[in-house]
């Protein structure tokens, strides 16, 4: 898993009725843009985070509308 600051990470919700987590990267503590990442979730709590399989990262240039 490779991500750059300002790229979010999604955790997919485990179970029946759990919303996805939303955050943003704020720092890449890892080499080379691998884990952890220092994240921002909406409302603005701060942690460091290693993501596992329940993650996926959405980069900038896939947000952007063309």
């Amino acid at each position: 898993m490779h991500a750059s600051k300002g790229d979010r990470l999604v955790q997919h919700g485990r179970v029946v009725g759990q919303h996805d987590q939303v955050t943003e990267v704020v720092e890449v503590m890892g080499t080379d843009g691998n884990p952890p990442y220092r994240v921002r979730f909406q409302d603005g709590r701060e942690a460091v985070m290693s993501p596992g399989p329940d993650c996926e990262v959405r980069h900038q240039e896939e947000r952007k509308p063309q």
